[in-house]
């Protein structure tokens, strides 16, 4: 079945790349307009001219108000209307123990994956109310459902993502505009990478490494994939999905689904990485 966003506009932030450039390229399958939302302006310029007249590429820090409402605007003024926010932007953001937290990452972290959620259906849900439809979907995260998945901070945002999707729901019922969030488990993408400063294909080559190990961490025998994700938000864009409110779904291949660790599947990501690292030409470590 194809079409099953025929008619229907969409933002999707932190679209250039991993999941946001998989879910751009099924729902403009779909037949949806998209609009990408990122700072990575090389690949947003490649991707409008590969992707053609029903893409466009808008500069966007999230965390910035200025810049979300330029986003909204921009979506409107080029398509006409609003039906889908993909709140999908997001990076690891800071790290390290309780006492060493930097708070200037802190701030940072809690701007991209917190502040820019909420600025997204400030400026997106006016649009839905108005039109009495739409459907806004945020990316959180199965360390955001249970501790251990993620960083400390990382975890606590994907938390308030997951809570805050929920009670907006019950605002924007009365007009038919849903709010739901997916929590992706391991999914193979450039993120861990990128996270480090490495360069694009530097990155996607570690994606490949993580795949492998993420494999072996969770019931289904497979690391999760970029389109894994953008599947489901294909299902809460879609009408297909039009009683579906204030959920938030796993899709984690059975990770949140009992204790792995019990069954010697635990796996050393930093020792990963840094073996990955170690096995790099010091040309490539270099930040991209």
């Amino acid at each position: 079945m194809t079409g099953r966003l025929e008619g229907k506009v969409a933002i999707i932030t932190g679209g250039t790349s991993g999941i946001g450039r998989g879910t751009v390229d099924l729902f403009l399958k779909e037949g949806a307009k998209v609009v990408a939302g990122d700072l990575q302006d090389h690949k947003g310029e490649a991707m409008e001219r590969e992707l053609g007249k029903n893409f466009s590429y808008c500069r966007a820090n999230v965390s910035v108000e200025a810049d979300v409402k330029n986003l909204v605007d921009h979506t409107v003024n080029k398509f006409g209307r609003l039906d889908v926010l993909f709140n999908n932007a997001g990076f690891g953001g800071v790290g390290g123990e309780l006492h060493e937290i930097d708070m200037n990452g802190f701030d940072e972290t809690v701007g991209v994956l917190l502040k820019g959620v909420v600025l997204g259906y400030k400026y997106a849900t006016p649009h839905m109310r108005k039109q009495k439809s739409g459907s806004i979907i945020s990316t959180a995260s199965v360390a955001g459902l249970q501790a251990g998945f993620g960083p400390l901070v990382y975890s606590a945002c994907k938390a308030a993502v997951h809570h805050f999707s929920r009670c907006a729901a019950l605002q924007l019922a009365p007009d038919f505009v849903r709010s739901n969030a997916i929590c992706p488990g391991g999914i193979a993408t450039s993120i861990f990478g990128a996270g480090l400063g490495l360069g694009t294909q530097v990155a996607d080559q570690l994606a490949e490494v993580m795949k492998e190990h993420l494999a072996k961490i969770q019931p289904t025998p497979r690391s999760g994939v970029p389109n894994d994700i953008a599947e489901t938000a294909l299902f809460l864009a879609s009408d297909a999905s039009t009683f579906v409110t204030g959920q938030t779904i796993a899709v984690d291949g059975g990770l949140t689904a009992g204790p792995m660790a019990t069954l010697g599947r635990r796996i050393d990501f930093q020792k990963v990485i840094g073996d990955f690292l170690a096995a790099l030409p010091d040309d490539q470590k270099k930040p991209a």
